[in-house]
């Protein structure tokens, strides 16, 4: 189905009215609409009847001043056109909303902090593309829920107007409180229900929820380390009889934050590694139950996963880790758009950016690594395999839509590859290739998929 892409001319309303459309005769062509008959003009969630004029040696589409306000759009911007003879509806889009945590009124120039950056790359992607997209936060829905308050970038700066409920959602909410926010559950189940819109990346991924469901799944098996989610002493005990080192991962942390290594320390004590802002905090324990006594608290407000250690490839004595960035492209397909190799920093055992870890290319990684020569040439292949079983094993076997995974895989020095972590809010920072342009293909492929999903 053919889906021009065509330039928005907003017309004064005294020239235009509110129920008239005009359109270049070669998109009329092209995409075989009636002129001056009653049509359902179609943008998100928003409709209104209008009769289409045609205008010969013009290719754009001029709307007038009221409508466009109603809508939040904006001369200049680009979208793509379809009509639906079926429905005699003629829609415009597709609209893109991303929620995001949250803004920063009083900043007009950089709304949304340290993601600013990434949203004007998504902006200037749509416009290539002929798409439009919006920013909003969940304070920003109506409660009608059919429209919301978001940010806009057109005439060179940011904006905020009123906005139809989107096409396609993409959910970036870093927080698990603000997406369970009745507000964002009614919203999204609205739109999806009435509008027929899709929201992807829905929601936030423990990892104790992720290793049950691959586990179930016998060809993803030899990526996984056994893990459990820790109920009791005699299930660390058991797994600290199996392994050297085990791991305890918050099951809903991220960043690195409260992890917990311990590893054996001659023939009864045990030595525990706490990640902290400032570093590794390290205690020893005279044996496994004085460790499980001191934690015991803890356990009553957070979950752990219990983990066999894994004997990772280092770098000058630190722990080496991929980032892989698995996406869903024009078609649909998982695809693998950029790996990292991540390096801790010299007072973490953890490579998060957030904790001083650095990035480097898998190769560069490999290559300063103690990674085994034999290993080093089919590294990069192996990743990507693992990132795009483990994503789709994720896609099928975990009941919500995803649209992007961050995989966080490693090497042991055995080459064999593991998965570490999965996350579903991957970080724009974390994953970003270091040979990139002025768009990132990751943002690119955004937008392709926002497209596949809405039809244009």
């Amino acid at each position: 189905m053919a889906t021009p892409k065509i330039d928005v001319q907003v017309i004064s309303s005294g020239i235009l009215p509110e129920d008239v459309l005009a359109l270049g005769e070669s998109v009329i062509k092209q995409a075989k609409i009636p002129v001056q008959q009653p049509l359902s003009l179609q943008f998100g969630s928003a409709r209104q009847t209008v009769s289409i004029v045609s205008v010969s040696r013009y290719d754009g589409m001029r709307i007038s001043q009221s409508l466009a306000g109603k809508w939040g759009l904006h001369s200049g911007a680009r979208l793509r056109l379809q009509y639906r003879s079926g429905s005699r509806t003629l829609a415009l889009g597709p609209l893109i909303g991303v929620l995001v945590s949250r803004d920063y009124i009083d900043q007009p120039d950089k709304p949304f902090g340290s993601i600013t950056m990434f949203c004007r790359e998504l902006t200037d992607t749509c416009r290539s593309q002929g798409a439009y997209v919006y920013f909003f936060t969940p304070s920003a829905i109506h409660s009608d829920l059919r429209s919301v308050e978001g940010w806009v970038w057109g005439g060179g700066s940011w904006y905020r107007t009123t906005l139809p409920a989107p096409d396609v959602v993409n959910n970036r909410l870093t927080s698990r409180k603000l997406e369970n926010r009745p507000i964002v559950q009614q919203f999204f189940r609205e739109i999806k229900q009435r509008y027929g819109a899709v929201v992807f990346n829905e929601k936030f991924l423990d990892k104790s929820e992720v290793f049950e469901a691959l586990a179930g799944d016998t060809s993803l098996q030899r990526y996984l380390p056994e893990s459990h989610t820790l109920r009791n002493y005699t299930m660390l005990k058991s797994m600290c009889a199996r392994y050297p080192v085990v791991f305890l991962k918050p099951v809903r942390g991220s960043l690195g934050k409260g992890i917990i290594r311990l590893s054996r320390q001659g023939t009864e004590g045990w030595l525990a590694s706490f990640t902290t802002v400032g570093g590794t905090r390290r205690a020893t324990y005279p044996n496994l139950l004085k460790f499980f006594s001191a934690i015991s608290g803890k356990m009553k407000t957070v979950r752990y996963l219990v983990q066999q250690g894994l004997t990772l490839i280092e770098s000058s004595g630190r722990p080496v880790d991929f980032r892989a960035l698995a996406q869903k492209n024009g078609s649909g397909a998982w695809v693998v758009t950029s790996i990292v190799g991540r390096t801790a920093g010299s007072q973490h055992y953890v490579s998060n950016l957030a904790r001083g870890g650095t990035l480097a290319g898998v190769r560069d990684s490999v290559a300063k690594s103690n990674l085994p020569q034999m290993f080093r040439g089919s590294a990069y292949a192996r990743l990507k395999r693992a990132a795009l079983d483990i994503a789709k094993g994720v896609d099928t076997r975990i009941p919500a839509h995803f649209g992007e995974l961050g995989i966080d895989l490693a090497l042991d020095t055995g080459g064999r590859v593991w998965l570490l972590e999965v996350n579903s809010k991957p970080s724009k920072n974390d994953n970003t290739p270091l040979n990139e342009g002025k768009i990132r293909p990751s943002v690119r492929m955004m937008i392709q998929y926002a497209r596949y999903l809405s039809g244009f």
